[in-house]
């Protein structure tokens, strides 16, 4: 295989991994997800609503948490216990205060906050499926780091909730057609 042209402006020195090795995509998407947490936290801060005040410093949190978690599959993972319990325990607690105004399925909508919470919330998902395709490659993927990063997704999603019923809007239920939801 010939050599990889090697910028001397490279954005990141692990661009140039194997493609087989992950470690540099599952790097790259938490950063992206830093950056989005970021701006849902820029949005949250330019919000005139007062519960949005708490929200932009719990999101400074969650955002170090995320960049915490970035070199983890290269490194080391360094999340505590008591910092998964903590994002753990905010979860259930916007589950708690949103729980009445929703069905099981809403659709991904509302506000601009909460919109950004459910583009963020989805691609923790898709990260959980980078681990799955390297589980399945052989790499071992320690099992806080999928606790973490599909707890990321649960948080985000109801942060999403949080956010809407902060703005008084109104969830906007979702039924499939394919998927039934026994009651």
């Amino acid at each position: 295989m010939a050599k990889l042209y090697q910028s001397p402006y490279q954005a990141y020195s692990f661009l140039d991994d194997q493609p087989e090795d992950y470690r540099c995509d599952f790097e790259i998407l938490t950063d992206e997800l830093a950056s989005l947490t970021g701006q849902l936290r820029a949005t949250c801060a330019a919000s005139i609503f007062e519960e949005h005040n708490a929200i932009v410093a719990e999101l400074q949190r969650v955002d170090e948490l995320i960049y915490h978690l970035n070199p983890s599959l290269r490194t080391k993972v360094t999340i505590t216990d008591s910092e998964l319990q903590w994002l753990l325990e905010r979860t259930k607690a916007m589950d708690q205060v949103t729980k009445a105004n929703r069905s099981f399925f809403v659709l991904p909508a509302g506000s601009v906050a909460a919109c950004q919470a459910h583009v963020i919330r989805s691609k923790w998902k898709v990260i959980v499926r980078l681990l799955d395709r390297m589980d399945y490659a052989g790499k071992t993927i320690p099992p806080k780091v999928y606790d973490l990063c599909n707890l990321f997704s649960g948080y985000f999603f109801m942060l999403a909730l949080y956010l809407n019923k902060c703005e008084h809007v109104t969830e906007i239920p979702f039924e499939s057609r394919n998927y039934k939801i026994k009651k």
